[in-house]
């Protein structure tokens, strides 16, 4: 039986298992299968970087771009560049991955909870703030305790 779109039932299921294995094998599928909501959504559960090869109906959707972005925070930075000015996507990229604040639109470096969400994460995303996060006090020591936090864990429990 044919579905809609004119591909095969057993075309989905061939590309559905492949992408379970390797979310990249998206890169191979045809037109229809990239454009399958859950088919890429399965293709990014496995890799994140796998929205890349997803249609750009999808990679501009921005509640398809959340779902992924809550699947793998890799997936923001193979959405539509306008979605990287999303407060809301690019929290939830941060909250799993402080590093994703240097693929944030300049005024989201510039928006405090943003920046503060992504040092706790990880003090590495300090620099990726903006000019004057990077000296603001609570954002500072945000990032030094997480830091601290960090070295912490390989001090010798002996001391």
């Amino acid at each position: 039986m044919a579905a809609e779109d004119g591909s095969s039932d057993e075309e989905r299921s061939r590309v559905l298992a492949a992408v379970q294995s390797d979310g990249c094998a998206l890169r191979h599928a045809s037109k229809a299968m990239r454009s399958d909501r859950e088919i890429v959504l399965e293709a990014v559960r496995q890799d994140g970087s796998a929205l890349q090869y997803a249609c750009d109906a999808l990679r501009s959707d921005r509640g398809f771009v959340l779902d992924a972005v809550l699947l793998d925070a890799n997936a923001l930075q193979h959405a539509a560049t306008e979605l990287t000015a999303d407060r809301e996507l690019v929290l939830a990229a941060v909250e799993q991955d402080g590093l994703f604040l240097q693929d944030a639109a300049p005024e989201l470096r510039a928006d405090r909870e943003v920046v503060l969400a992504a040092v706790q994460q990880t003090w590495d995303a300090l620099p990726y703030a903006s000019e004057e996060l990077k000296a603001d006090r609570r954002v500072v020591i945000a990032a030094m305790h997480k830091l601290r936090r960090a070295r912490v864990r390989f001090v010798s429990h002996s001391l």
